[in-house]
């Protein structure tokens, strides 16, 4: 994967029918949104009240298990619940301000804070140091290199110094899924419109990596970004079903209810819907079980458990759901969700 021009290849995705046995539904009442796992419930907690401690022996142990996956996601948790309660994080930049685990969360607190800006490129700019510092404090650590990629993103950056960190990045993690999720979100903005690329990156991704990778959804994650963007040449029904079809296989290699592939599981129920594939969606939300996620669902509405808890009821009773709670697929015009590379997103989800 020397650069992101090697990758450009064909799809070879093969298609798949496997379907899992299928355990009861939660009620509605019991449907989580965003739920942390037993690992981080207690940190949030323990944040909340002040102590920073459990947190950074939680990103501690991440790094000393180089378990880049889960790092990743607890540190968008993190700076997420920083933005409103950042006392925690400031006594904890007093006691230790070089630890490394802290340059990371301040790396993509930066960010957030920068994002949702008018003039997110001039400040996006202002915070690369930060950034830099992050990616000194643990050379093995993908992570800083994926904030960077979306840092590169936001500040508009060329595409040959884009390909330098995402060479960086693979060199350490060559399966990374938020690191592929940025090259994915940067491309369908460098070269909006053109969903071939995307696609042919996302494809070629997925066939490099592990069968149980998450990386096996970035197909699926091309999909819906062409699907809710609104513009360039139609992706022929074909390669919109294997994507899928991957993901299917993806998410039958993990538990029912499983909070790990929530998100991937949440992401291809809406593609199952647009793709009016009733029966599969229905089997994605057993898979989901009581576990909806903001992504893709904020996409659609500002009640995004409300919207999903309606879309699964539409479901279950057998019905083509209403498109205000699951657009079906229809020629892309207005009222889609907003894009994947454009329009307002929250800062927590760039």
């Amino acid at each position: 994967m020397a650069s992101l021009r090697a990758l450009f290849r064909s799809a070879r995705t093969a298609r798949t029918t496997s379907r899992p046995a299928l355990g009861p539904l939660p009620a509605d009442d019991e449907v989580l949104l965003d739920a942390p796992d037993e690992q981080l419930a207690p940190v949030l907690i323990a944040a909340g009240q002040g102590a920073y401690e459990p947190a950074a022996a939680l990103l501690a142990g991440t790094r000393a298990a180089t378990e880049w996956e889960a790092r990743d996601r607890y540190v968008h948790r993190l700076a997420l619940f920083a933005r409103s309660r950042a006392e925690w994080l400031d006594d904890w930049f007093r006691a230790a301000p070089h630890d490394p685990d802290l340059l990371l969360l301040r790396a993509q607190l930066a960010v957030d804070h920068a994002w949702g800006s008018p003039a997110r490129s001039e400040l996006l700019r202002a915070v690369s140091p930060v950034i830099t510092a992050a990616a000194r404090g643990d050379d093995r650590d993908p992570v800083p290199w994926r904030i960077a990629l979306d840092h590169a993103r936001g500040s508009n950056a060329g595409h040959k110094y884009f390909e330098e960190l995402w060479e960086a990045a693979v060199r350490r993690a060559p399966h990374h899924y938020g690191c592929h999720v940025a090259a994915l979100r940067y491309l369908g903005t460098y070269w909006h419109g053109s969903h071939g690329e995307c696609f042919d990156f996302a494809d070629t991704a997925a066939q490099d990596a592990p069968p149980d990778s998450l990386v096996q959804a970035l197909p699926a994650r091309a999909a819906f970004a062409y699907l809710t963007d609104g513009c360039g040449p139609e992706v022929p029904r074909a390669r919109l079903d294997v994507a899928a079809d991957r993901a299917i296989t993806l998410s039958a290699r993990f538990p029912a209810a499983d909070l790990w592939p929530a998100e991937v599981r949440n992401k291809l129920m809406y593609l199952l819907v647009r793709l009016e594939r009733w029966e599969d969606a229905r089997t994605q939300l057993h898979m989901i079980g009581p576990y909806a996620t903001s992504f893709p669902w904020a996409r659609l509405s500002d009640d995004p458990l409300g919207h999903f808890v309606r879309l699964r009821a539409q479901l279950l009773a057998g019905t083509e759901p209403h498109p205000e709670a699951g657009p079906t697929l229809s020629p892309r015009a207005s009222g889609l969700p907003r894009a994947e590379h454009g329009g307002q997103v929250p800062a927590d989800d760039h």
